[in-house]
């Protein structure tokens, strides 16, 4: 077995410590990081100055299609392509940096954050397994996220046929989410 150095073992505590502020749940901690579950306990009780939550990730592709989420889905995959071609940086630490940028624009806005880190970092996760892939809307030209392997000729967004409901309970209006995603 090889020891891991102090430095990167620092390294790997730093990052578990900005994943924890951002709001990872403990299964993505334990796949990004090679820091044992009982420490990364320990530094997310000490964090967050609660247990992590119990449960299982979400897994169905299904979530990210719905107009709101989809939205909010194509616009974190805009930013992490922007920080992808335009940083040096790839991986959970491009996924990171496009999540802080996500979250900044949403609460520059006054919106609801609708992705959680988990799920944008599932995301990416689904792009990574080609279940979902970014698709161009026929009518308004913006990319957004689509099934994969569905036809994409004649693909029409959600903004560009909202569903009738869309929007009502809000705080907000949707043309504020359209707002966003351009």
């Amino acid at each position: 077995m090889r020891m891991k150095s102090l430095i990167e073992d620092a390294k790997e505590t730093q990052r578990a410590i900005d994943m924890i502020g951002l709001g990872a749940r403990m299964q993505m901690l334990e796949a990004e990081t090679g820091l044992s579950r009982e420490r990364l306990l320990k530094l997310y009780k000490e964090i967050r100055g609660e247990s992590p939550p119990k449960g299982m990730l979400p897994f169905s592709t299904d979530w990210f299609i719905p107009w709101q989420q989809n939205v909010h889905a194509s616009l974190f995959m805009s930013l992490l392509g922007f920080v992808s071609k335009n940083a040096s940086l790839k991986g959970l630490d491009a996924t990171l940096q496009a999540f802080r940028m996500y979250r900044e624009k949403i609460q520059e806005s006054g919106l609801d954050e609708v992705l959680s880190l988990t799920r944008a970092w599932t995301l990416v996760r689904f792009f990574d397994a080609r279940m979902l892939q970014v698709s161009k809307c026929s009518k308004c030209g913006g990319s957004f996220v689509a099934h994969a392997f569905e036809p994409s000729k004649g693909y029409v967004c959600g903004l560009c046929h909202m569903p009738a409901r869309a929007g009502k309970s809000g705080k907000r209006q949707a043309a504020e989410d359209v707002e966003i995603a351009l």
